[in-house]
């Protein structure tokens, strides 16, 4: 008896009991979604990525499994440099970030936003132009994986923080509710004050790979103050709608404050822990380590993070 030949109808025979279960799966996590959240922003629809939450969640899956496989099979192998690919990186993810600003700036005073309280449909054309500048936002969070898998490649097992994970694998998961349910409006503020501050962060890491600007990167501590900042200000500024109303859904205002307060609480628990404490005389003795922020929140660096360590001298 001859074995049977993979022509494309069997291929298709084989394949279809699992995409037809795929999709029965996909049609009920929607549901689901849709049935605690309420209808979807019409807007908004069509938008790559958006009309299903498998893609976001398989991402974030894949970005969680990389993290895990990754460290295991660099555990016995040599970490690789990256320079090239990390000037490429932060470049690219600065001009993004600097694109969202300014968008999101022109957007929002076209559109005559209240800072104090802005609701949904107000604002006509200006909400749809912030939507897809938010578009942008959400989807800058998959790209920002390679904060960690880049760290992984290199070795910096130590950065790989439990608030690194937390924040990457929550932030476009989050945003992906965001763009469906809430895409303009008040969810406008955050984003503009995050890439104001990852025009500043990420210009500093892709200056700290090249050995030469090293001694002119003098502000990096203010990086964590600013950071900060951020997070109270957005706190601030989300719990306003909640005592002025415009008609922006009180519960994403509550989401969003409590999120950021477990970001608030996770930064000041490392902050005091990084600069209340007298080091050690071995700590000294070591290389010194900064704090920076990525995408809301911090980790330790050393000082030619996201590029090279200096080469140690000879002995």
């Amino acid at each position: 008896m001859q074995p049977q030949r993979y022509t494309p109808d069997l291929f298709e025979s084989l394949t279809l009991p699992c995409k037809e279960h795929l999709k029965a799966f996909d049609q009920e996590v929607n549901e689901f979604v849709d049935y605690m959240f309420g209808p979807r922003d019409t807007r908004v629809r069509g938008w790559f990525l958006l009309d299903s939450y498998l893609p976001t969640f398989f991402l974030t899956g894949a970005y969680l499994l990389c993290i895990w496989l990754g460290n295991k099979f660099m555990k016995d192998r040599p970490p690789f440099s990256l320079r090239a690919h990390l000037i490429v990186y932060n470049l690219g993810i600065t001009l993004l970030s600097l694109y969202m600003l300014i968008e999101l700036v022109l957007a929002t005073w076209e559109g005559g936003y209240n800072l104090q309280c802005q609701n949904l449909h107000s604002a006509g054309e200006a909400d749809i132009r912030v939507a897809k500048v938010l578009w942008w936002y959400y989807f800058s969070k998959v790209i920002e994986f390679m904060d960690t898998i880049f760290f992984v490649l290199r070795k910096k097992s130590s950065q790989i923080t439990f608030l690194h994970v937390y924040h990457h694998a929550t932030m476009f998961n989050i945003w992906w509710c965001v763009l469906n349910w809430i895409p303009c409006g008040q969810s406008f503020f955050g984003p503009t004050l995050n890439s104001f501050i990852h025009v500043l962060m990420y210009s500093y890491y892709g200056l700290s790979v090249i050995p030469s600007m090293r001694k002119y990167l003098w502000w990096k501590k203010y990086l964590t103050q600013a950071q900060l900042i951020q997070f109270l200000l957005t706190i601030v500024h989300t719990l306003s709608a909640a005592v002025k109303p415009c008609g922006f859904p009180f519960g994403c205002l509550m989401f969003q404050s409590s999120y950021m307060a477990t970001l608030v609480i996770l930064f000041i628990n490392f902050y005091i822990k990084t600069y209340r404490k007298a080091p050690s005389r071995t700590a000294i003795e070591e290389t010194p380590v900064t704090t920076e922020i990525k995408n809301g929140f911090h980790k330790d660096y050393f000082v030619a993070a996201n590029g090279f360590m200096n080469n140690k001298k000879a002995q």
